[in-house]
């Protein structure tokens, strides 16, 4: 079950510690465009020495980017969002393996690539939202998305979106390929509108009363707890929750993650700053800037996250999810999810 623990005190010691005296620099090619991650840098630097040097941009540009520039990249890491492109660099061959004790023993297998060419470092939760006063029997499972009894309720984003291919490969890797097209064909069958906007506009979507079921990551509902959010934290109240497949494999976890670039000058560097990301202050960084699940164990959680309850997440090796992507894009385009 994932919930808030009691962090230990002994336990803050920054894998950098060691590092204290090392120097240079790192250059960091980021798609995570959180101000809060601005305390993951600064500590960083502080504590080893190293320099950060980042070049920002949406996820699947770092990676052409990366793939241009060759074994002339001065990429040392790559730091992105999801498991979908985690996967698709490692097979571009932008990444390479390192070898590292104390990321095999910190971040847990399941969110680790076989090769060791990326690891996890946040998650989120892909969760079932409704409106409370609408819907008498939400959905409690992803397959129930699919059910007639919901047809034109549900308000859910696009097949290009990274975190909708990995759920559907997900899918696809616990159920088999004929469950995921039946259910994606299901899916589309109950939208209330085509596919439009982020996972907060999905939230907003049944505040509006444009659908009254719809499917977001859990810490775009989170930050509405932590602050204000136009257009949903006001009416938030209204909303219910569901964390899906409770009786069966949990809820789906979307990753944040990163690995070392195959060219990377400075190597050394690079493997610190990925063990610090696994360390407990990073760790509580992502929970209580980001509000995300850490994916370390014995880190508390930030009380906006926290408030969203426990819940039994999906343990299944994220990488073996990963090979089903290009099949879950093959259904999305079968089934005319736009």
């Amino acid at each position: 079950m994932l919930k808030s623990s009691t962090f230990i005190a002994s336990a803050l010691i920054a894998v950098v510690a060691t590092s204290a005296a090392a120097s240079g620099e790192l250059n960091l090619y980021s798609s995570r465009h959180y101000d809060t991650d601005e305390r993951l840098y600064s500590d960083f630097e502080e504590a080893t020495g190293i320099t950060i040097n980042r070049i920002e941009g949406k996820g699947d540009e770092l990676i052409a980017r990366m793939e241009a520039e060759g074994a002339n990249s001065p990429a040392d890491i790559l730091l992105t969002v999801d498991t979908s492109r985690l996967a698709r660099a490692k097979n571009s061959g932008i990444l390479q393996s390192i070898d590292s004790a104390v990321l095999e023993d910190k971040v847990p297998a399941n969110l680790q690539d076989t090769d060791n060419q990326w690891f996890g470092f946040s998650q989120r939760a892909r969760i079932i939202f409704f409106d409370k006063a609408d819907v008498a029997n939400p959905p409690a499972t992803y397959l129930d998305l699919a059910k007639p009894e919901y047809k034109g309720l549900v308000c859910i984003r696009s097949s290009t979106n990274t975190y909708n291919q990995t759920l559907l490969a997900s899918i696809v890797t616990h159920h088999g390929e004929d469950v995921a097209k039946e259910w994606a064909t299901g899916v589309v069958a109950n939208m209330a509108r085509d596919p439009q906007g982020g996972d907060t506009d999905q939230l907003r979507g049944i505040i509006s009363g444009e659908c009254e079921i719809s499917v977001a990551n859990s810490y775009y509902f989170a930050r509405s707890i932590r602050k204000n959010v136009k257009g949903l934290s006001d009416s938030r109240d209204m909303i219910g929750l569901n964390f899906p497949s409770q009786d069966a494999e949990g809820a789906h976890m979307n990753l944040s993650g990163a690995g070392v670039a195959a060219h990377a000058p400075n190597k050394d560097n690079a493997i610190k700053f990925l063990e610090y990301l696994a360390s407990p202050q990073a760790q509580e960084y992502f929970s209580n800037g980001n509000d995300e699940y850490p994916v370390v164990a014995g880190v508390e959680l930030a009380p906006s996250v926290a408030a969203l309850g426990d819940f039994k997440a999906d343990d299944i090796v994220l990488a073996d999810v990963a090979k089903n992507i290009p099949v879950a894009q093959k259904i999305f385009n079968e089934v005319n999810w736009k």
